[in-house]
């Protein structure tokens, strides 16, 4: 199976590259990139809030950019946690469907709109979206759309912005991370997830906070992640423990003092668990809430039980332990925020990394747009896995991984964890 699937995402990277450089060239001789007077495309429509049944490709009417936009025929686009909770209906003020989720994409400028500068037909680019990313074609603002590095492709481009942007803000925006000090980053092996999908941002998310650690000198990693993971992120993690066992033990047990920054996607009862590991001066980053997702629909006995097992925090015991508590959105900070320049000096700095070889994405495999509400996504997709478009999706799990997934998805146990059981 592992086999089996690099070989097809090497294919069908090698079929999105052809095609992303023959409509570059004609874009570049001053051609439209679309085929032909197309005025329709293919999306991924949520009908309605619930599972994956509710997902659909249907035809849309083709947009067109307004003033300050661009219009972008996608190559591929990314899958995040947050659109699994999208999916649920399970965020605050969720939209009317149907709509088209997705909030990441990498793919050709084919269009600008009025008074939009330094872009031109043909560049390759990736961009968030605020929603309507998985589709073949899309539309958004210039401030959030920056150009790809030439030897970055676009299944890694479409698993950069999401998972690099957060874990660079998490850790030297919010906590100041220096050398020497120590972090303790839930769902290791699955996101941010940290970050894609923890499972609130996916397996990438971890990969891109241990990356980021790395640049500093004499940081240690510490990790949480399910048993049967352990083996294909052992390397990404300085100490790695079972998300199940008494991790905090574990770490006390090899620093006494806790750790300096806690990056929580979990939520709930590990709310507490992080303030008690965090040392004098420490800082805790609530950025998801994936405790709350133990299905394929939205439970309210889960945001229930996750809400009800919150440690309550006292101001005053914070102001007493010299601890800080943090929490931090990217899509609230760009959308609702309007914090676009901020993040693009972010970007600015990640694709500095990039180009000095310091950070890179990893992509396994690529799905086809079609594939996405198919059964045998599941195993995938609860791992916060990122796709992609026109479509493909890049799969953060190592082809290991993936096979102990699928396999670990027939034991009962497994199956109860699983938010696709």
């Amino acid at each position: 199976m592992a086999k089996e699937g690099a070989q097809r995402a090497e294919e069908t990277e090698q079929m999105i590259e052809k095609e992303g450089g023959r409509e570059a060239a004609e874009g570049g001789a001053g051609g439209s990139l679309r085929a032909g007077d197309a005025k329709e495309m293919r999306a991924v429509v949520l009908s309605a809030f619930g599972g994956l049944n509710k997902l659909r490709v249907s035809k849309k009417a083709m947009p067109e950019p307004q003033e300050g936009e661009l219009k972008i025929r996608v190559k591929a686009c990314g899958l995040n946690f947050i659109d699994l909770m999208v999916r649920q209906g399970n965020i605050d003020n969720p939209p009317k469907t149907p709509l088209v989720p997705g909030f990441e994409c990498s793919g050709i400028v084919e269009a600008l709109g009025d008074s939009v500068k330094g872009f031109e037909i043909g560049d390759r680019v990736m961009a968030f979206v605020n929603y309507n990313a998985w589709a073949e074609v899309v539309c958004t603002p210039v401030e959030f759309v920056y150009k790809i590095p030439d030897d970055m492709n676009f299944s890694e481009a479409a698993a950069f912005p999401m998972n690099f942007v957060t874990a660079y803000m998490m850790l030297f925006e919010v906590a100041n991370l220096r050398e020497g000090m120590s972090v303790l980053v839930h769902s290791a092996g699955e996101g941010l997830k940290a970050v894609k999908s923890s499972h609130v941002n996916p397996e990438e998310e971890g990969q891109a906070v241990a990356q980021l650690c790395s640049t500093v000198p004499n940081v240690t990693v510490f990790g949480t992640a399910s048993s049967f993971k352990h083996e294909a992120i052992k390397n990404s993690v300085t100490h790695l423990f079972d998300r199940n066992a008494d991790y905090v033990q574990e770490v006390k047990r090899i620093s006494a003092d806790g750790v300096d920054i806690v990056l929580d996607c979990l939520c709930g009862e590990n709310t507490g668990k992080g303030l008690s590991l965090l040392k004098p001066l420490g800082t805790y980053i609530l950025y998801g809430s994936s405790n709350m997702v133990t299905g394929e629909t939205k439970s309210f006995f889960s945001f229930a039980k996750s809400w009800w097992q919150v440690e309550k925090v006292n101001p005053i015991k914070l102001y007493e332990e010299n601890k800080v508590i943090a929490g931090f959105s990217l899509l609230n900070l760009l959308f609702k925020q309007n914090r676009s320049g901020l993040i693009k000096g972010v970007m600015d700095k990640l694709l500095n990394l990039y180009n000095s070889k310091k950070i890179k994405p990893v992509v396994d495999s690529l799905w086809a747009l079609e594939e996405v509400s198919e059964e045998r996504t599941r195993s995938y997709i609860h791992s916060g896995v990122p796709l992609a478009a026109q479509a493909w999706f890049p799969c953060m799990m190592t082809p290991k991984l993936r096979a102990l997934c699928s396999s670990a998805c027939e034991n009962s146990q497994r199956q109860a964890l699983c938010p696709f059981p």
